[in-house]
């Protein structure tokens, strides 16, 4: 009674508190504390009262519950132990069908995408812009001001950060670059629309952007791990190990983008390696400016400050300090012919024009040469969509790119390519999970052996953890997801979970033999009266990761994928174990010999 009333007075101070101190004026700051405590306390009251004299029905209608459910459980239980009891009539045929399941969960493992890191979505995109090359800074400038109209007309959007003369992807200062970060709304605004998580409006944006013409422009999602990569997706690096020289870097990197691009589920390959930059080679004629009594650094001193810039001093006015750099204007550093009217001063003190001291030739090449490994190198960024995986993006490059017979070719001898960031982690991660994962279940095994001192007992125990596996795999599936990191967190952690299902019909299974039953009998008595505590532990276990399974928000990537493989795997083992393992421990101790399954002592 007292429980009851304390519950129903709390219940009713939370859903009255803010309309009763709303209607009588009693809010907090414009009335004494007090007096809004003891309004709380006359609410509590009423509740109490209430629920006081409400207790008996309260009672009489959980006595019906509670008598229903067990009258079900009951039989339920009963019927239970019927199945248990023909199938252990049948062991040899279940058996069979076990290491049929077995064979469905390695096809499972090999059907499944495997990955390493989810995706996430982190509050906010990358965006890389690229013009045509040769393009002014000023040129991507508005481009950028174009993107960032298009950017908070998006749904979802709260604003944008820009940077023009920039490249996100390769890090350098370019004129024809520019980037941008996406800010989105918050995580609680955003979750009601499925269509505004960071995957959709990237979807969008890229559709959106390829209405602007003069720029090529890519999405990216933050990068699973921050300092791990610029962005997200997949990167490699295609390295010229032999000097097939930038042109035809630049020809086999894009090459190998365009049959990525043709591939289902890959999508914003770009590479911000370009190799026709236009540029102006100046060539100094060292015995004229010798003749001239010019050397070559004031000559390079020159260009330098006219062409590029210089800093001079700081001076201080309206209250902050100022650099000073000296520069040529605009106007008289647009083209080549501007060069030869710069002028040097010599060694007398005369001023001498730079075009009689050298000629200026248009080319063209890299604006930017990045070397990886020592090798002059390319590189190459994508995405994946949702249902491809890491995995699959990288297992599609090496089918690509790696020479025969192990690929089709796509680059030529002496170009390699290697990877980088986050897909070098994952590839260096290897079979990690899977050594582990061995290692967690030969623990239990020996810890196991060591308590029943036997070595084939624990086997009825262990045998069950497969099944485990085959039910978190299936659910990863189902959910279309991949088998990421987080998903075989959640694998390790279910080994123990499956064995002390297990534990609970083997122990007690091989305590009633002890005292003489028969071992059919003793199994399926252990069998019907561990059934109640089986559920009732696994179904709790199962409903406290529900909101793992349904998480969303900041990092609710991560929760989805272990609460994916936990809630189906522990719900595929609890329905598996219930029914198998009391077929593994009657036929394992009918394989064991009757006085030697403890393990024998040393003299």
């Amino acid at each position: 009674v007292i429980v009851i009333g304390l519950l129903c007075g709390l219940m009713t101070i939370w859903l009255t508190e803010d309309f009763v101190i709303l209607w009588t004026g009693l809010a907090e700051g414009s009335q004494p504390i007090l007096a809004t405590w003891a309004l709380r306390l006359c609410v509590f009251g009423v509740g109490f009262v209430c629920g006081s004299f409400l207790a008996p029905l309260f009672n009489m209608l959980l006595a019906g519950f509670f008598k229903l459910f067990n009258l079900f459980f009951d039989v339920t239980t009963g019927a239970y132990g019927v199945v248990v009891g023909l199938l252990l009539k049948i062991g040899i045929v279940m058996v069979g069908v076990y290491i049929a399941l077995m064979g469905l969960t390695y096809f499972g493992f090999n059907t499944v995408p495997v990955g390493f890191i989810p995706e996430q979505d982190k509050g906010y995109l990358l965006v890389n812009a690229t013009l045509p090359e040769g393009a002014s800074h000023e040129r991507t400038a508005e481009v950028i001001a174009e993107l960032e109209v298009i950017a908070a007309e998006t749904p979802g959007v709260a604003h944008t950060i820009s940077v023009s003369g920039y490249s996100l992807l390769s890090s350098v200062s370019l004129s024809n670059a520019g980037g941008m970060f996406v800010i989105l709304d918050p995580f609680a605004s955003r979750a009601v629309h499925s269509e505004q998580s960071s995957f959709a409006i990237a979807r969008k944006l890229r559709k959106d952007f390829y209405r602007v013409r003069d720029a090529r422009c890519v999405v990216f999602n933050a990068p699973p791990i921050d300092g791990l990569g610029n962005t997200g997706g997949f990167k490699l690096q295609v390295r010229d190990r032999t000097g097939h020289g930038s042109t035809e870097l630049e020809q086999t990197t894009a090459g190998l983008a365009d049959a990525l691009a043709a591939q289902p589920g890959l999508v914003g390959l770009f590479s911000s390696f370009k190799a026709n930059q236009p540029q102006l080679f100046i060539n100094i004629d060292r015995t004229k400016a010798k003749a001239a009594g010019v050397s070559i650094e004031s000559i390079h001193q020159t260009l330098q400050v006219y062409l590029g810039s210089t800093y001079v001093n700081d001076f201080t006015a309206f209250g902050r300090n100022w650099q000073v750099m000296a520069q040529a204007d605009a106007p008289f550093r647009m083209l080549p012919e501007d060069i030869g009217r710069l002028e040097v001063r010599n060694n007398d003190g005369e001023m001498v024009p730079l075009a009689t001291l050298l000629t200026v030739e248009e080319t063209s090449g890299p604006a930017v040469v990045t070397r990886y490994n020592l090798a002059p190198s390319a590189d190459l960024s994508g995405s994946t969509l949702a249902g491809t995986s890491s995995g699959d993006a990288i297992a599609l490059v090496e089918t690509l790119a790696s020479q025969p017979p192990a690929g089709q070719g796509l680059l030529p001898q002496g170009i390699d390519f290697e990877w980088t960031d986050l897909s070098l982690q994952q590839i260096l991660a290897g079979n990690t999970a899977s050594f582990v994962f061995a290692m967690g279940t030969l623990f239990v095994f020996l810890v196991l052996a060591a308590q029943y001192e036997s070595w084939l007992l624990p086997l009825a125990v262990i045998l069950i953890v497969p099944m485990c596996l085959l039910a978190a795999i299936s659910g990863v599936w189902i959910a279309g997801s991949d088998n990421n990191i987080f998903t075989q967190i959640g694998l390790l952690v279910l080994v123990g979970l499956a064995a002390k299902n297990a534990i609970l019909i083997v122990e007690f299974a091989k305590q009633r033999e002890a005292d003489g039953l028969p071992r059919t009998q003793a199994v399926l008595e252990a069998a019907t009266q561990r059934l109640r505590p089986i559920l009732m532990t696994s179904l709790a276990f199962i409903l406290g990761v529900v909101p793992l399974l349904i998480g969303r928000g900041a990092g609710a990537e991560m929760r989805v994928a272990l609460g994916t493989a936990v809630f189906s795997g522990m719900l595929g083992v609890t329905v598996f174990g219930i029914f198998f393992t009391p077929v593994f421990y009657s036929v394992i101790m009918w394989l064991s010999p009757k006085n030697d399954t403890k393990t024998s002592v040393l003299p």
